[in-house]
């Protein structure tokens, strides 16, 4: 009964600040609570934890890319938990068809008409599961859907829920099973990051919390959709000086004339560049970016969309050649001392 009360008590109150408007404080309480509830469930991990927050403020896409059985699935899990909204998960495999995905077009002998029957992209949140165990043919059927929010099914357009986040889980390309993700597709990520092992301490902690319960039965929504729709506006709102909008595309240009790589990054990965900084200030409680937001958001947003060249890779893999460009690039290319106004 006092869990019942409880349960009712925090959605009125969602209900009622869902009617306040934004405030720099409410920006932080309620970020702050996104984060704390997911925290509650991946242990050690704060960078990881901020990031997808970042992704789904900044309106962009979330990669997850690591081996089985570090919380891939269970970030993305408690991030969905922790909002108020339709969330739907897919499990990709071999035989996933792309209709399972956007949805088909069956008859109804009834009404003697065709009726779209909606797949599981419609959601606020998806979660894209092992995304690269499907063939290309599966993959490609997210395409539209993470850029223009809609899919177009038997020449009839379909617009998805607002907000819309995809936040898909990979396994290691040389792991058995997998099909690389074209580069079409890797670049509607806004950012790829990896979990990493958990430190010895969080390992322990988590052996000891995680024996009798799982941590994901007792998160609750903190926000809804309508108040993350309040926070991507907020975020939005940012001022970007047009110095720092020079300097963004300058770090992207570099990426394209670079020697040791032969795909640099993407128009849509400067602006996406931009989006996430803006959510990093916000988060850190400023109204404008700096230079540091750009830089320390450079890598997860450049990097999965940057190829390099055989000679740069030599001996290497191709993810240390990678951050070995970018890590030249960002120190040589000009930082604006002032802004101009």
């Amino acid at each position: 009964m006092d869990q019942t009360v409880s349960a009712t008590r925090r959605r009125t109150t969602r209900e009622e600040s869902d009617g306040q408007p934004i405030s720099a404080d409410s920006f932080e309480a309620l970020t702050r609570g996104i984060t704390r509830s997911v925290e509650r469930v991946i242990d050690g991990k704060p960078d990881a934890v901020r990031t997808a927050l970042i992704t789904l403020l900044a309106e962009g896409h979330l990669l997850i890319e690591d081996v089985p059985g570090v919380g891939k699935t269970v970030l993305a899990r408690a991030l969905a938990a922790s909002v108020d909204a339709s969330v739907h998960r897919i499990q990709f495999t071999p035989d996933l068809l792309p209709g399972d995905i956007t949805g088909v077009s069956v008859f109804n002998p009834v009404a003697r008409e065709f009726e779209f029957k909606r797949g599981a992209v419609f959601a606020n949140i998806v979660i894209a599961d092992e995304i690269n165990r499907s063939s290309p043919k599966t993959q490609s059927a997210l395409l539209e859907a993470m850029e223009e929010h809609q899919v177009t099914v038997d020449g009839s357009t379909h617009v998805l829920p607002d907000p819309f986040l995809v936040v898909a889980t990979q396994n290691p390309l040389e792991m058995e099973g997998t099909y690389a993700l074209p580069e079409a597709q890797r670049d509607r990520f806004m950012m790829r990051i990896s979990m990493g092992y958990p430190d010895a301490a969080a390992e322990a902690l988590m052996l000891r919390q995680r024996d009798t319960i799982n941590p994901l039965e007792s998160v609750e929504p903190v926000v809804t959709a309508s108040r993350v729709r309040d926070l991507i506006a907020w975020a939005r709102a940012v001022h970007v000086a047009p110095s720092l909008e020079e300097y963004t595309v300058a770090l992207a240009h570099a990426t394209r004339t670079h020697p040791d790589l032969r795909l640099g990054a993407s128009p849509r990965a400067t602006l996406q560049l931009i989006r996430a900084a803006k959510v990093r200030a916000a988060l850190d409680g400023r109204g404008f970016v700096i230079p540091d937001d750009l830089t320390a958001l450079l890598a997860p947003v450049f990097a999965h969309r940057l190829i390099p060249t055989r000679a740069a890779a030599g001996g290497r893999s191709g993810a240390e050649a990678v951050a070995a460009a970018l890590a030249q690039i960002a120190a040589s290319v000009r930082v604006p001392l002032a802004v101009r106004t």
